[in-house]
């Protein structure tokens, strides 16, 4: 496993800068900057993406199922949350009440989340009760197909550096997995990926099918992150590659949607 996956403060750090240098810039492209924004990102994680929208001065709210990691996003946000300026829930999507209209979001975030929901067009189509009638919700995740889009980076062994070794099927990977040492709930983590991963094109017919609009879209030959992570120079696809429906999966490490209800 890479060690900024161990590393917390890390992570929050490569998350804050990855969110005040691209995915900022991506949101608020052509809108008013200086408009205070009510935010909701869901799988918050340690809410280093929310720590660059809380400095612009937009009020947040980060929902994480697993309370063991908003710890460290209260120890890093303590001050913020004195003030009001952000605040946690821990809870599944599903469980959070619907809030009054007054109270809804201007803008809804889930980066890395997605590509590991089942039923993501239940998720798409919960997320429109939680936002403003003029609201936005943005989306950055890898396409399943993509190099390592089965999160094989989380594996102990070499397995880790192996592109595209998530597509075998499903009885040889879990043998493989199984056979090198694998921790059984590094297993189970990575079955579940598998079994929610994500394409370019079920994406956009869920959001045909569920009403709502593409705003702005970027797709990453070079993922943002991995300039943090990797020191990789940050790349936007090819034009050519863009237009090539499946094939552009495989070569794609990352992309950004901002959509809105029609």
């Amino acid at each position: 496993m890479f060690d900024f996956h161990q590393d917390k403060k890390t992570y929050f750090n490569y998350q804050y800068l990855n969110s005040k240098n691209y995915i900022i810039p991506f949101i608020l492209t052509g809108k008013n900057v200086a408009k205070k924004l009510n935010v909701l990102e869901i799988g918050c994680a340690e809410a280093g993406v929310l720590k660059a929208f809380v400095e612009l001065g937009h009020l947040c709210t980060g929902i994480e199922l697993f309370d063991s990691r908003l710890e460290f996003a209260r120890e890093m946000m303590k001050d913020a949350i004195e003030q009001g300026q952000i605040r946690f829930v821990c809870a599944d999507i599903y469980d959070v009440p619907i809030p009054p209209e007054q109270e809804k979001y201007d803008l809804i975030i889930l980066k890395d989340v997605i590509e590991h929901i089942p039923n993501q067009a239940r998720l798409i189509k919960k997320l429109g009760d939680f936002l403003k009638q003029d609201g936005e919700i943005f989306l950055g995740f890898p396409p399943w197909q993509m190099p390592f889009g089965g999160h094989q980076q989380m594996c102990e062994s070499r397995l880790a550096q192996v592109p595209y070794f998530h597509l075998l099927p499903m009885p040889i990977f879990t043998w493989i997995l199984k056979s090198v040492g694998e921790h059984p709930k590094t297993i189970e983590n990575l079955l579940e990926v598998k079994s929610t991963g994500i394409s370019i094109e079920r994406f956009e017919r869920i959001l045909a099918t569920e009403g709502y609009t593409i705003i702005n879209k970027i797709f990453y030959l070079i993922n943002p992150i991995y300039e943090l992570k990797f020191k990789l120079k940050v790349r936007h696809q090819f034009w050519w590659i863009r237009k090539l429906p499946y094939l552009r999966n495989f070569l794609t490490t990352c992309v950004y949607y901002t959509i809105r209800k029609k």
